[in-house]
C-alpha cells in the first residue's frame, strides 16, 4: 500500500520504522515506534517538506514459519493475516504512513533484493564457505560464544541452536574502518550519543564477516532465493534491511528512490535498541558495498515493559494498542506514549499511570482550558472572538512564552526528545490556565453587568478573551503533529481552521488570526475518569 506526497520543488524528507516480524499481532511496543515516527513525519510535512513515511512487515522470518506451523496453517496465510493487522494500525492509531511494504508479497521488494545482492557480489563482497555457530531463532541471528550468558541468548534466555552448514557470507571486515570513521564524525549520525558510543565500542572489538544465507531446507522453503543458487535462501536480515530502498523502487532506480533516498535532505531510520547492530553496522556496510548513499541518521528508542516485565507472548502480558485506543481514545494513548516515555529511554507501562496522566494533563489542564475559554466567549461576547486592546504585562508574558515554547519544540524534535517537546507545550497550557485565574474574566463580566457599560472594562474583557482564544489557537497548532485529532477538535470549537502544510510555522506564531472567529463550543474533549475506569471514548 502506497500513497504519495508530491514534491513540487520542496525539500524531501524520508523516515522509516523497522519492519516487525508478523508471527504475532501488534503490541504496544510496536505502537510506540510507529507513533514516534508519525509525529516526525507530520511535523516535517507541516514545515513544508515533501515527506515519505514508510513502514511494513518483515515476512520472511523463520519465526513466522514456526508460528504458522503451531497454528496449523500455511505460512503465507499467517503473514497475510498478521500483516493486515499491522497495516490496520494506520486508522486505529491515526498514523500517516505513506507506504506499507510486505517483503514476501511484493515483486518490487524481491527484485530489489536480487539487484542489491548481485551488486554486492559484483564488488567481490560475497563468498561461500562452511560455517558452524549458535543461532537464535528469536533474534534471527548468530551469536559468538562470548556473547552468550551461560550459554543462553542474552535477549530470550533460550539456548541457541547449533547450526553447521554452507552459507554465503558478506565481507563486513572490509568496511570496518570506513564505518568507524563515518559514525565517529556523525556523517552517519546515531541518536542518542550513548548508542553511538555503544556502536563504536562494538566496532573497536573487531568486526567479523557475517552469514547472509540459509539452506533452503533449514528455511523450510520460505524466503527469497539466492540469485543463481536455488538451494540457498537469503538471510532474513539481509533481505529485510533492503526494504528501506526497495519500497522506493530501487530495483528500477525509480523516481521515488531518486527523490527520497539519493537526493533527500534526510534519510532517517527509527528503530528499537535491540536491533541497533543490524542498522548501525550491517546495513551501512551493505550500502557501502552496493554504492548506495547511507542513511543520514539512526534514531534509537528504548523499550516499554509491562509492570516491570518485558513484553512477551509467553508471559501473557502483551497489550493490544488498538484495544487501548478504543477504550481510552487514540490521542490519550498517543499522548501517554509521547509524553511519559522518554524517546530514547525505557518506561514501564501501567493502566493506572495511563489514567493518571489522562486526568492530570488532558482532562484537568487542556480539556478544562478549552471548555472554560469557549464557554466564556459564548457567554460574554455572543460567541465571537473580540478584537483586543493593548496587551497588559500578563498577556505579554503569555505571548513571550508561546514564542519560546515554539523554539523549545523545534529543538526537542531535532534532538529526538519528543517527551521534552510536549513538556514544553504543557508549560504553555499551564500558563494559559494560570492567566485565566490571574485575570478573572468572570469578574470583568460581572462588573459590566452590575455597573453598566464601561469602555475600559469592556476593552479589558475583550482583550482577555482574545488572548485566551489566541493562546488556544497557538496550542492547537503546536499540538498538531502530536495529537492531530485533538488539535482539529480544538480549532473546530474555536471556529478557526488549522493551517495547511507549509503555512504551519507562520500560523503557530502569535497574531490576530483568531479575531472574528465564531466559537462553536462542543462536548468536553477529555471528560474526567475514575481511577479504575475503562471507558469507550473516541
Amino acid at each position: 500500500m502506497s500513497t504519495q506526497h508530491h514534491n513540487g520543488g520542496q525539500k524531501s524528507w524520508y523516515i522509516t520504522t523497522s519492519i516487525p516480524y508478523v508471527n504475532a499481532q501488534p503490541h504496544i511496543g510496536h505502537a510506540l515506534e510507529l507513533i514516534q515516527a508519525d509525529v516526525l513525519a507530520r511535523y516535517h510535512r507541516l514545515n513544508g517538506y515533501a515527506v515519505r513515511f514508510q513502514t511494513g512487515a518483515d515476512e520472511n522470518s523463520l519465526k513466522n514459519v514456526q508460528a504458522a506451523a503451531q497454528e496449523g496453517i500455511p505460512t503465507a496465510a499467517l503473514v497475510e493475516r498478521n500483516a493486515r493487522r499491522f497495516e490496520q494500525l494506520r486508522p486505529a492509531l491515526d498514523l500517516s504512513f505513506d507506504d506499507f511494504i510486505r517483503t514476501s508479497a511484493e515483486p518490487r521488494h524481491e527484485s530489489g533484493v536480487h539487484k542489491f545482492w548481485q551488486t554486492c557480489a559484483a564488488r567481490g563482497d560475497l563468498y561461500k564457505r562452511h560455517y558452524r555457530g549458535r543461532y537464535c531463532i528469536g533474534c534471527e541471528q548468530f551469536y559468538e560464544e562470548s556473547e552468550l550468558l551461560n550459554g543462553r541468548c542474552p535477549v530470550h534466555g533460550t539456548t541457541p541452536e547449533l547450526v553447521e552448514e554452507e552459507n554465503y557470507f558478506f565481507r563486513l571486515t572490509r568496511y570496518e574502518d570506513e564505518l568507524y570513521r563515518r559514525i565517529e564524525a556523525d556523517q552517519f549520525r546515531i541518536v542518542p550519543e550513548t548508542r553511538k558510543r555503544e556502536v563504536l565500542r562494538f566496532i573497536e572489538r573487531g568486526l567479523h564477516d557475517f552469514s547472509i544465507s540459509r539452506t533452503r531446507a533449514r528455511a523450510r522453503g520460505w524466503g527469497i532465493p539466492v540469485p543463481g543458487d536455488e538451494e540457498q535462501v537469503i538471510y532474513v536480515w539481509f533481505d529485510a534491511l533492503t526494504n528501506y530502498i526497495t519500497g522506493l523502487d530501487y530495483a528500477h532506480n525509480g523516481p521515488a528512490y531518486q527523490q527520497y533516498w539519493v537526493d533527500s535532505s534526510e534519510r532517517i531510520h527509527l528503530v528499537g535498541k535491540d536491533i541497533i547492530r543490524f542498522h548501525a553496522i550491517y546495513w551501512p556496510a551493505m550500502l557501502l558495498s552496493a554504492g548506495v548513499p547511507l542513511p543520514s541518521q539512526l534514531w534509537v528508542h528504548g523499550f516499554l515493559t509491562v509492570e516491570g516485565q518485558k513484553i512477551s507472548k509467553s508471559l501473557g502480558n502483551v497489550i493490544d494498542p488498538v484495544e487501548l485506543a478504543e477504550q481510552y481514545g487514540i490521542d490519550t494513548l498517543r499522548y501517554y506514549l509521547l509524553r511519559k516515555v522518554p524517546s530514547t529511554g525505557d518506561t514501564d507501562f501501567t493502566r493506572d499511570e495511563l489514567v493518571r496522566t489522562y486526568n492530570a494533563d488532558l482532562a484537568d489542564q487542556l480539556g478544562n482550558l478549552v471548555s472554560r475559554v469557549t464557554k466564556m466567549i459564548a457567554q460574554y461576547t455572543g460567541g465571537t472572538v473580540p478584537a483586543p486592546g493593548p496587551l497588559d504585562d500578563a498577556a505579554h508574558r503569555l505571548v513571550d512564552l508561546s514564542q519560546g515554547v515554539a523554539q523549545e519544540i523545534d529543538d526537542a524534535i531535532a534532538q529526538f526528545a519528543l517527551h521534552k517537546a510536549l513538556a514544553a507545550l504543557w508549560e504553555l497550557v499551564g500558563a494559559t490556565n494560570k492567566y485565566v485565574v490571574e485575570v478573572e474574566p468572570w469578574r470583568l463580566a460581572r462588573t459590566l453587568r452590575e455597573q453598566g457599560a464601561d469602555p475600559t472594562v469592556a476593552q479589558q474583557l475583550s482583550t482577555t478573551l482574545y488572548v485566551l482564544a489566541e493562546a488556544l489557537r497557538v496550542i492547537a497548532h503546536q499540538l498538531a503533529p502530536f495529537l492531530p485529532g485533538t488539535a482539529d477538535a480544538i480549532v473546530q470549537q474555536l471556529g478557526a481552521p488549522l493551517a495547511a502544510d507549509g503555512e504551519w510555522r507562520l500560523a503557530r506564531a502569535w497574531g490576530e488570526r483568531i479575531v472574528g472567529a465564531r466559537v462553536a463550543g462542543g462536548q468536553a474533549l477529555f471528560p474526567k475518569l475514575a481511577p479504575d475506569a475503562r471507558p469507550n471514548q473516541s
